[in-house]
């Protein structure tokens, strides 16, 4: 009896949760759990939530108190979502320092963390009244959205958008709710749906021989349902479910005779959940051994683990790091953990995707923002519920539920891509699995061509391991690079379009061969911008400092910085003349002069344009593989691990658009872009060529990708940077100051500037004016705050957040934006 009153008691315990909300939030707020609820509620696990006066969430416990709030007074839970707990221990501990590291709200990072199917928030439902008032006039669209209503008794908003065929719906709304006709009602709505597939099997009676035979007999009669039966037992042998599409695809009987022979119950249908993941269930074997480089470059980083964590793999293009990989990969989850494989943009590594799936099989998974919202749930579950021991993934994959990781592979770690932008947090994804390793107690490898300096200066003082692969796989030689310049060739008269008598001679060398040809531009479109001959006027987005880019499938004016676009102009809207000049060129140009001077070959291009779809990229990448094209033109992403055995030229288009960039890592990134393009050529038995056009012929870089020298590029940034005070010697936090009123934002960016300098001295720079000074409507300011080595740096972002915190609270500057970069490159 004792024991039942204390149970009793402990469920009328007094429960409070501290939630993360999906919102930007500065600190999170406490709920009260009610008695009900005691039990349910669990650390990891969403709770749905009312914040403001209507918005309904759901949030994320991230610990149970017993005291209340001190300033406010909380207001109860409403439920509790999920059974088991969607967040572990672990990754509340990984929010917590990127939260800390990166300068952000723990909002920002469950927003970036949680697939969109996993933060539930209200939409607005509608609700037709009881009793509708007696003189209720309504208009014909009125009337539509009523008489839904009375069917299905509530819509969300965006099925009245859906309705009415129209964007502005919202007067219509408040118009009936003016008249009383139906009220609004905030709910919660579970955006993840299971995909359910209809599956068809055999009402059990007709098993029996004898049955079946009368059944046969019967049907002779339905020639149409007799074939869908037949169909039916066909599958039957090799398949345990059949689902109804693969039946009436097989049958060829049609949708009439199957249902037909559902009504007589002859099949019986039934609905099932199914993965909506392209999960493989063949066994894969390793099956390859590596070269004698290889292994000793495996054994190499099995030692450097004994003492080190991070081990940086500095491999020459085509030296085979994927093999190494797998072999790791493989040593990892024999030992019964997880693997997390990082690879720069998922879309552009289809090939590494498909190699890595042959060897293992279903045990893989793979994350990306392709994928849609229910996909991204179901590989997040998989993964929490161990499924999945390998995670192929882009940058967000390091938010992942991992319960028991043993090895971190972080591909191509010099790529810019890991880094996030916008919005926040704007988290740079290898330091990130850096810090998940540590969490984990686990390694990571670092693999790269043309290393990071900062990864590299980091093996070098000791940090990380090194482990060198200098050889290429299978004794392939290295490309023969040759670099030609564009001012002697146009001084001869020897261009075609775009292209050097010396590339020409190569590509057409390359056809005759059947081979294959990729092309380097790093400019999408087709110019990259117009101007009028006569008084130079260049069309100018409406929205952002910066000149609109001609593409001409779409024949508009497009701007690469928010979307906008226009039409074009073949009459100069400043002085009425017809001389408009298209100056610049990109990738779409490209292939339209290409076609002109091989007319019978087939051309595909690789771009953000091109590859919009979920798909795209893998079809043009697919078709380039299967040879159905024969040259394939791209921006930087023609240089992201694609691996192609029938490919034997390169050609760089005009190299000098790199590396006259106004930015300290210019040369770095120029170095590892056309390293990295370098490297598609020749990576089977032949040695390829490498056609480098540019301007500036003799630049040290230039030299240096020929002469294929990471060291002497490494030493000479390195003595760069150590003069200016650059990475590594320093840190370097950005602060973007935004307004829409120039003038505001001026007074604004010098005021949190001179607070700044107060309190920093000068390790504060400016503020200036960055590189395109308006986006979005939205002026920029920019601030660098540069900090030398030695210094504590949690203190410096201490004091960085505090200003932050009274210049945002100040009424004068109350609607200026402000966004902090942490580590900006």
């Amino acid at each position: 009896m004792q024991f039942a009153d204390s149970l009793n008691f402990q469920e009328r315990e007094t429960l409070f949760v501290e939630v993360i909300l999906p919102l930007s939030l500065a600190i999170n707020y406490t709920y009260r759990v009610p008695f009900e609820l005691n039990e349910k509620v669990e650390i990891g696990k969403r709770v749905v939530i009312q914040f403001g006066k209507h918005k309904i969430y759901t949030a994320l416990v991230k610990n149970i108190v017993q005291q209340p709030p001190e300033f406010y007074e909380a207001k109860y839970i409403i439920d509790v979502v999920d059974e088991y707990p969607v967040i572990t221990e672990k990754q509340f501990q990984f929010w917590d320092w990127i939260t800390s590291y990166y300068l952000c709200n723990e909002g920002d990072v469950m927003s970036a963390a949680l697939p969109t199917g996993l933060k539930l928030a209200s939409e607005t439902i509608l609700v037709l009244k009881d009793e509708l008032p007696d003189e209720l006039i309504l208009t014909e669209k009125e009337t539509l959205i009523v008489e839904v209503l009375h069917k299905q008794q509530r819509m969300s908003i965006d099925e009245v958008v859906e309705l009415l065929g129209q964007k502005t719906v919202y007067p219509i709304i408040n118009s009936l709710i003016g008249k009383e006709a139906i009220y609004i009602a905030e709910e919660v709505i579970e955006k993840y749906k299971p995909l359910l597939k209809s599956f068809i099997t055999l009402n059990p009676f007709y098993k029996e021989e004898e049955n079946l035979k009368q059944l046969f007999t019967v049907l002779e009669k339905a020639p149409k349902q007799l074939d869908a039966l037949l169909a039916y037992l066909k599958l039957a042998k090799t398949e345990v479910s059949i689902p109804k599409n693969q039946l009436l695809e097989e049958g060829g009987s049609g949708q009439a005779a199957l249902k037909a022979l559902i009504d007589k119950d002859i099949f019986t249908v039934e609905k099932r959940q199914v993965s909506r993941l392209n999960d493989s269930h063949d066994e894969f074997e390793v099956n390859f051994k590596l070269s004698i480089a290889q292994q000793n470059a495996f054994n190499e980083i099995e030692t450097q683990f004994e003492n080190k964590d991070v081990v940086l793999l500095h491999g020459i293009t085509a030296s085979g790091k994927t093999q190494l990989y797998i072999k790791l990969i493989e040593k990892a989850i024999a030992s019964g953990g997880q693997v997390l494989f990082l690879l720069p943009e998922i879309a552009l590594t289809t090939q590494i995707v498909e190699r890595i799936k042959r060897y293992f099989g279903d045990k893989i998974g793979v994350y990306h923002s392709k994928f849609n919202d229910n996909e991204r749930v179901e590989i997040w579950n998989k993964v929490l519920n161990g499924s999945y021991q390998v995670v192929l993934g882009a940058r967000s994959a390091v938010f992942l539920p991992f319960k028991d990781l043993k090895l971190i592979v972080v591909d191509e770690e010099h790529e810019s891509s890991y880094k996030q932008h916008e919005p926040a947090p704007r988290y740079q994804a290898r330091d990130a699995a850096v810090f998940l390793a540590h969490l984990h107690q686990t390694k990571v490898v670092l693999g790269s061509a043309t290393p990071s300096i900062e990864s590299f200066y980091n093996a070098e003082t000791d940090k990380y391991g090194l482990v060198v692969l200098n050889e290429r796989f299978g004794g392939v030689q290295l490309p023969i690079q040759e670099v030609v310049s564009i001012a002697e060739e146009t001084k001869r008269k020897k261009m075609t379009s775009y292209f050097t008598s010396v590339l020409i001679d190569d590509m057409s060398t390359a056809l005759e061969n059947k081979e294959q040809i990729i092309l380097f531009q790093n400019r999408r479109g087709y110019a990259t911008i117009l101007i009028c001959a006569t008084c130079g006027y260049a069309p100018k987005c409406v929205n952002c400092d910066v000149s609109l880019t001609f593409h001409k499938t779409s024949g508009k004016l497009h701007c690469h910085y928010c979307g906008y676009h226009q039409n074009s102009i073949n009459i100069c809207p400043a002085c009425g003349s017809v001389h408009i000049e298209q100056k610049g060129f990109g990738t779409e140009r490209i292939e339209e002069e290409l076609s002109l001077i091989f007319p019978e070959v087939k051309i595909a291009r690789l771009d953000l344009d091109s590859t919009r779809t979920k798909n795209g990229m893998q079809q043009i990448i697919s078709d380039f593989q299967d040879k159905k094209t024969q040259i394939l033109i791209g921006t930087q992403m023609v240089a992201k691990g694609l691996d192609f055995d029938n490919v034997s030229l390169i050609g760089v288009i005009n190299a000098d658009t790199l590396l006259n960039y106004p930015d300290f890592r210019a040369f770095e990134r120029s170095y590892q872009l056309l390293a990295q393009v370098a490297g598609r050529a020749g990576r089977r038995e032949k040695q390829g060529k490498v056609c480098i056009q540019a301007y500036d012929d003799s630049h040290r870089i230039i030299k240096q990708v020929i002469a294929n020298d990471y060291a002497q590029m490494y030493m000479d940034e390195m003595a760069e940077r150590k003069q200016f005070n650059y990475p590594p010697f320093a840190r370097l936090i950005f602060i973007n100051v935004k307004h829409k009123d120039a003038n505001v934002l001026n007074v604004a960016a010098q005021t949190l500037a001179n607070s700044l300098k107060a309190q920093l001295g000068n390790r504060i720079l400016g503020p200036e004016q960055p590189l395109v000074a308006r986006i979005r409507n939205y002026y920029i300011k920019q601030i660098i705050i540069k900090i030398e080595k030695s210094a504590a740096i949690q203190k410096v972002k201490s004091v960085l957040k505090d200003t932050i915190k009274d210049f945002n609270a100040q009424k004068d500057f109350k609607s200026v934006i402000t966004q902090i970069d942490v580590d900006p490159y």
